[in-house]
């Protein structure tokens, strides 16, 4: 494979490259961006991006359907100005409102409507046979581990990302 031949190459060039981390990192990268394009190709015909596909998952999920912009940025990671134009997409849309929170009026609530919820039960199931397909040759226990693994990741990127740079 091309990426193993080069990081071995970069590898002799610089003895010091951590080649299994290297490569891992480009798998996972790869996998991703791969992944990233399977479904903004299945968010097309529902006219939604990624971050609007998220957004309407992270209310949906909720058991009430609601949360905070703030709340919202975070489980999205997107920023401030990034939220508010996907919440005026969705809004615009019908799929979510956003008010006033009924237990304190100046905080805002996203909330997701009647018509976003009949929106997801009808977009997500097509999307359930290409998920299954991603991962058609892995085990039960291979997926557990799999979903383990990512997430030691997922914890060791928070703790480089918030170590003091040197």
């Amino acid at each position: 494979m091309l990426m193993d031949e080069g990081i071995e190459r970069v590898g002799q060039i610089i003895p010091s490259l951590p080649a299994a981390e290297a490569r891992l990192c480009r798998l996972v990268l790869m996998a991703g961006s791969r992944m990233e394009e399977g479904l903004a190709a299945k968010l097309k015909p529902y006219k939604l991006n990624h971050s609007e596909f998220l957004t309407l998952m992270i209310l949906y999920s909720r058991p009430d359907g609601s949360s905070t912009p703030g709340e919202l940025c975070e489980l999205a990671t997107q920023g401030a100005t990034n939220m508010t134009r996907i919440a005026n997409t969705l809004v615009k849309r019908g799929l979510i409102t956003r008010g006033s929170s009924k237990e304190d009026r100046r905080r805002v609530q996203i909330r997701i409507t009647a018509a976003g919820q009949r929106f997801a039960r009808q977009m997500l199931p097509p999307m359930f046979p290409h998920i299954d397909g991603l991962f058609a040759n892995f085990s039960d226990t291979e997926k557990r581990q799999l979903g383990r693994l990512l997430r030691k990741l997922a914890k060791n990127i928070d703790a480089v990302d918030q170590a003091p740079t040197p």
